[in-house]
């Protein structure tokens, strides 16, 4: 793997600002439909709401479950992926494919912060 990036320390702390406002918008939006889970702070439970005890009430209890489930496991992986990318920029290797272990494209790195594969890579594995 190459030694490092070519990421401008400029870029670098634009970088880690954006991931680090959408780590905030994440947390802020899992915080309304899921409790984190005390017995490992990164990962949530998704909140079941009680509504009320008739049969109409029940049935809105569930849908408000299920739609707060599935809206937890995409906030909770979003989240896992900029956890991720974050320690990746404290160890000093961000910015390489996993793949090829090429630099990534500062471009894309700005478009998209946690992405951890190159256009070509990704492109390719697109297409099997």
């Amino acid at each position: 793997m190459p030694t490092k990036a070519k990421i401008s320390a400029k870029d670098l702390t634009e970088i880690k600002e954006l991931i680090n406002q959408e780590k905030t918008h994440l947390e802020n939006e899992l915080s309304k439909v899921a409790n984190k889970n005390p017995n490992n702070p990164d990962s949530y439970e998704a909140k079941f709401e009680d509504i009320g005890s008739d049969e109409t009430e029940t049935s809105s209890e569930v849908d408000q479950y299920t739609l707060n489930v599935t809206l937890q496991k995409t906030l909770e992986k979003s989240l896992k992926d900029i956890r991720k990318t974050l320690k990746s920029i404290d160890q000093g290797d961000y910015g390489f494919c996993k793949y090829c272990h090429q630099p990534i494209d500062i471009k894309r790195l700005k478009a998209r912060p946690t992405s951890s594969a190159c256009v070509s890579c990704k492109t390719k594995l697109k297409t099997l």
